[in-house]
């Protein structure tokens, strides 16, 4: 059995929930990835913020990503326990059509699972079964 443990990205930093979204923006660009998780002052996961989100519901919207918070973009989030098996990673992510997902063990953030992650450890059917789950209806 393939745990989440076994396919995650372990390099995984939080942007703190009082950061500003430029602070985000920065680390995003800084770390070449696409979507922090947000956590709070005790280090446990409040949340993620992606990309599309700083531009979306920041940008577009006419605020300053410099005095937006992170924290305020929490939404539902969800994960997995790093001891979840791989069918339940991909039942989370097509369920909830979700392309990223934290990885938490003693409910502190120990990694993240993406679509490259999954490319590593899925035969082509199911990577093929993966993206039509998750990207059918967008």
């Amino acid at each position: 059995m393939t745990t989440a443990r076994e396919i995650m990205n372990t390099g995984v930093q939080c942007i703190k929930e009082d950061q500003s979204l430029l602070d985000a923006a920065r680390m995003m660009r800084d770390l070449g990835v696409g979507s922090l998780p947000i956590c709070g002052q005790d280090d446990r996961l409040q949340g993620i913020i992606t990309d599309r989100d700083i531009v979306l519901r920041c940008v577009a919207e006419g605020r300053d990503p410099g005095a937006m918070k992170a924290g305020e973009m929490s939404g539902h989030l969800h994960w997995v326990d790093a001891d979840d098996d791989l069918s339940h990673v991909l039942r989370t992510m097509e369920e909830n059509r979700i392309r990223r997902l934290p990885v938490i063990e003693r409910h502190r953030l120990v990694g993240m699972v993406s679509e490259a992650d999954l490319a590593r450890h899925l035969d082509e059917r199911q990577i093929a079964g993966f993206v039509e789950r998750v990207y059918a209806g967008r």
